[in-house]
C-alpha cells in the first residue's frame, strides 16, 4: 500500500492530499528513508511523521484498504 494512502486509512493524516504533500516536503520517512508520496508500506514498517513541532513514529501492523474509525488505530502502533 502506498504511504499516502496508508496514512489517509488510518486516519494519522487527514487528507491523502495533505499526505502527499508531507511526503513531497520531506516530512515522512519510512524505515529511516525519506519517502516518496508512492513509497510501498509493508506490516512491520516503521514511519516516522514530523508535524510542525511534532513527531510521531509508528509501526504499520495492518493494511486494510477501508475500514471504519474504530477500527482505524489497529492499523499501527505508537512507539516513543
Amino acid at each position: 500500500m502506498r504511504i499516502d494512502k496508508f496514512l489517509k486509512n488510518s486516519r494519522i493524516i487527514k487528507r491523502r492530499t495533505v499526505a502527499k504533500d508531507a511526503c513531497e516536503q520531506g516530512r515522512i520517512t519510512v524505515n529511516e528513508k525519506i519517502a516518496k508520496p508512492g513509497t510501498e508500506v509493508k506490516v512491520g514498517d516503521i514511519i516516522f511523521i514530523q508535524f510542525g513541532n511534532r513527531s510521531l513514529k509508528v509501526r504499520a501492523e495492518a493494511l486494510t484498504e477501508s475500514c471504519r474509525k474504530e477500527d482505524a488505530t489497529d492499523m499501527y502502533s505508537i512507539i516513543d
